[in-house]
């Protein structure tokens, strides 16, 4: 996808074409983008936010540290995410975490986050009866966070990547790529302050995760892929109104921090007017994307071929709030919003908790608000936690 879209800026400025570069699409693309995705329903209720939430079992995706903070010793949770739901019916993200904390600083976790893109048949042709073969992508997770002071915690977590999706019969070079990432991530959350009419909570946390090398699909394939690794910062402010009414409302940011593609055309080096050997698909606005992860990351904060204004459209922002009741039944509305030339992805979510002795029930549902449809429109999606073991009082 990467150099068809290369190959698309570089046709239209080869051409002569007369664009507005501040309106010109410059989506930023990655390997295993399903990383992105919000695998909990918790978290897809409120528009896929969930560095500064309160902390929960699902906080190995969104801010590992939290772990340090959850108020039982052992956490089970199971999602389950339908996607394209409404052309098929296979395709789906399932999580599975297990997250300890084994004492009052101390606490680690394991996550699977597997992505099936259901069944496809292959032919070679009207003869062949064909075969079926089922392209996934899996991630394994492994975390260990620690309560550096009685109110701020830090983690650090590992993370196996493997994608198949490549498929054999029609390239012969085709192979599962696989890849590693690194997490690392902090969380604060304050004491309970006294305020005229309410008592309240500032929570803060982020987390750069997926640190690690790109991934290839061929050993042919000299063009490897960068894996999503990502800046996400945000903020929160617990409204404690009495002791059974409480609201959260949150703010976060996130940027890839992986290069974004140069614009590229015909330069007229000798000036004849004529496209000559070396002349097309040169880089003319931005920087070099053949660089390593590491390099990659710091040029991601300045490379854009339209300066800092793009810059400050590759940051996507969310917005979130949830009104809880006595600690058994939640309220949850988000929203996310991403520029247009960025990828376009604005919508709305809505979801809601319950709680019921030691199991936590959570459901969500998406629908898109711009002019791009969300493969998760119209999705309900489900989740089940279990909670057991001794308590930890943090309030």
């Amino acid at each position: 996808m990467k150099k068809v879209m290369m190959l698309c800026l570089g046709a239209c400025f080869a051409f002569g074409a007369t664009v507005n570069a501040q309106d010109e699409p410059n989506t930023i693309t990655t390997a295993v983008p399903f990383l992105g995705i919000a695998a909990d329903a918790r978290s897809a209720g409120m528009g896929e936010q969930g560095v500064a939430t309160s902390p929960d079992a699902y906080a190995v995706q969104w801010n590992p540290a939290k772990i340090a903070f959850l108020d039982t010793k052992h956490n089970v949770g199971v999602n389950y995410t339908p996607y394209l739901g409404n052309l098929v019916n296979d395709i789906a993200i399932i999580q599975a975490v297990y997250a300890n904390r084994f004492d009052d600083r101390r606490a680690f976790a394991l996550s699977l986050r597997y992505f099936s893109l259901g069944t496809i048949t292959t032919t070679t042709g009207p003869n062949d009866p064909g075969l079926d073969i089922n392209p996934n992508e899996f991630t394994i997770d492994g975390t260990y966070a620690l309560k550096l002071s009685e109110r701020y915690s830090m983690a650090v977590s590992g993370r196996y990547i493997r994608s198949d999706l490549r498929i054999q019969q029609l390239d012969p070079d085709a192979s599962a790529a696989s890849s590693f990432g690194v997490d690392i991530s902090g969380y604060y959350q304050s004491e309970e302050i006294p305020y005229n009419s309410f008592d309240g909570r500032w929570r803060a946390g982020f987390n750069i995760s997926n640190i690690g090398p790109e991934v290839s699909y061929s050993d042919a394939d000299d063009d490897d892929d960068f894996i999503p690794t990502n800046l996400r910062l945000g903020g929160g402010f617990d409204f404690i109104l009495d002791a059974y009414n409480k609201i959260f409302v949150g703010v976060e940011f996130n940027k890839l921090l992986v290069p974004t593609p140069p614009r590229r055309g015909f330069i007229d080096l000798n000036g004849n007017g004529e496209v000559d050997p070396g002349e097309s698909n040169l880089i003319i606005a931005g920087e070099d994307d053949n660089v390593n992860f590491f390099s990659g990351i710091f040029q991601s904060f300045g490379d854009a071929p339209d300066g800092f204004s793009e810059e400050v459209k590759e940051v996507t922002w969310s917005l979130a709030t949830e009104y809880t009741y006595d600690d058994v039944f939640s309220l949850r509305a988000g929203y996310f919003n991403e520029s247009d030339i960025k990828g376009a992805r604005k919508f709305a979510t809505l979801g809601a908790g319950f709680e019921f002795n030691a199991i936590d029930i959570d459901l969500s549902y998406l629908f898109s608000t711009g002019s791009v449809r969300s493969p998760l429109e119209n999705t309900l999606r489900f989740g089940l936690t279990f909670h057991f073991g001794d308590e930890y009082d943090e309030y």
